[in-house]
Parts: C-alpha cells; structure tokens; sequence
C-alpha cells in the first residue's frame, strides 16, 4: 500500500514563549490551506537517536495526542542537522556529464519560514535557488539503489543562497554557501510524496519567476543518496539539497523571497543588511 502524504512539522509554542522549546506536531489534511489543514497533533520527534531533534518536556496543551492550531505556534526548520549537504550543478541533465560532487553547507546557516536573510556588506550577487530538499530519517552509510530510499523521512524545500562573486573566489564554495543564514528550510517536511516530477520555482518580490521540475535534475535523489553515503554517515535531520533547475533573481536587502515546491508548499523569507561586516578576501 502506498502511503499517503503526510506533513510533519518542527514548531515552537507562542504562549509561553521559551526560546529553547520544541515540539512536532503532524497533519494528514490533503487541503495544506484549507480549516482542517491548519489544525496539527502534537507527535513524537520522528528523529529517533538524536537528541538535537528530541521533543520538549510535554505540557499542558502540548501533550502527544493534543491538537493545536497554527496560531499557537510558529514554524521552525523541519529539522536539526548535523550535515547540510548540497549537490553541485545539478541543474539538469548536462550535470550527468560530469561525475557526480557534493558540496558541504555549515548546518549553523540553516533558519526557519519567516527568518530574515542576512546580506553583509559588499556582496554584489546573492542568488536564492529553490531546492527539493531530502530530510534524512535514519542513519545512513554505503547506501545502494536497493536501500536508499529508506534512509528518506520526507522532503522540505531548501533555499540555497550563494553569493556569486565569493563562489568565484573561493573553489570550495563555503564562503559563498555557508553565511549564516544562507539555508532557509522548511516551512515542513512532507513523507509518502512522489518527488519525481514536481514544479520548483522562486517568487521574488511577489513576482514568479520561471518554473522547472525536479524531473529535469540531472542526477535523482536515489542516486544522490548513494553517492553521498559512499564516503560519509547520514544522521536523522540532515538536510540534503538535490539541485536547483529554474530562474533566480538577485537579492537585495528589503526583498522577499518565496521558494515554491510542488506538494510541499512555500518557503518565505525577507532579505536584510547583515549586521557583520564584510567577509574578510584574506
């Protein structure tokens, strides 16, 4: 049997606030929009074995089983990972004419729906890239095309930002990809979903911008997944973006940026000055 798409989520109660506090709550509502879709149940972390994605001491109200509504908490990124991993010009299927390679995203630039982008001073090309993103459920290492998709929780949206004129100087890519800030996720991870042909696209300033589909990534998720596990270890929570295949636009502080994934929904986030200074050319 097929399983159904189902939404889990990383949140945080509004009322008391505590900062530190995280729970999961989970929606089989097939309208994301709709009345029933805004109502979720509090569950357990679906991370088993890390204890950076445990749940927090249940309370009143937040107790496995409760319902709560969306107005009671906020988003959070789906997850807490130990490695935030991307894959390099995967933006169609001319990346299959290279071998395939990975590139590593510092899992401190990971933020949630709503968390403002940060742009430091003298950046002169910052571009958002809406990506399938693979949430990892189990650890995982030496996957094959037989087992790799069990290693899959679900999958999120990612915004991999680069800055463009670092990624030209620095051929590793971390100053480019690794500010902080620079990985939005979320706004929740959808398991049971079909990946295989969904539209990708960016939103910027409330204006769309050309759509692709996860079909014309050049190397799959399956495939990425073995490569990846064939020289490092996949925690639960660790975020894996597959390739961007559409248009971006430039960002700038003041902007708002909406990353669209068909069947997941929308990531959005405004731009804003960093309150860092530029990063240091060496």
């Amino acid at each position: 049997m097929i399983a159904l798409p189902r939404r889990i989520a990383r949140v945080r109660p509004l009322s008391p606030a505590h900062p530190a506090e995280q729970f999961f709550v989970a929606s089989d509502a097939v309208d994301f929009g709709g009345a029933e879709g805004s109502t979720w149940t509090v569950t357990g972390s679906p991370f088993w074995g890390s204890p950076a994605n445990a749940s927090s001491h249940p309370r009143e109200g937040w107790q496995p089983g409760d319902r709560v509504k969306e107005h009671s908490f906020t988003f959070l990124a789906p997850s807490v990972p130990a490695n935030v991993l991307g894959m390099a010009h995967n933006t169609g299927q001319s990346g299959r004419e290279l071998p395939p390679q990975a590139f590593q995203k510092a899992a401190t630039s990971v933020i949630g729906p709503g968390d403002a982008i940060e742009l430091a001073p003298g950046m002169r090309r910052v571009d958002p890239e809406a990506e399938l993103t693979i949430v990892i459920g189990t650890r995982a290492r030496g996957l094959t095309p037989e087992n790799a998709r069990g290693a899959v929780l679900g999958f999120t949206i990612g915004n991999d930002v680069t800055c463009r004129d670092l990624q030209k100087t620095d051929e590793l890519w971390i100053s480019a990809k690794s500010q902080d800030t620079f990985t939005p996720a979320g706004p929740w991870m959808v398991t049971g979903l079909d990946e295989s042909h969904l539209a990708v696209d960016v939103v910027h300033n409330g204006t769309p911008l050309q759509a692709a589909s996860t079909a014309d990534l050049g190397w799959k998720v399956d495939e990425i997944l073995v490569y990846v596990t064939s020289f490092m270890t996949l925690h639960p929570g660790d975020l894996v973006l597959t390739g961007f295949p559409a248009e971006c636009a430039p960002l700038a502080p003041g902007d708002t940026v909406v990353c669209r994934v068909e069947g997941i929904g929308e990531l959005m986030n405004p731009v804003i000055a960093s309150p860092w200074p530029a990063p240091s050319s060496g």
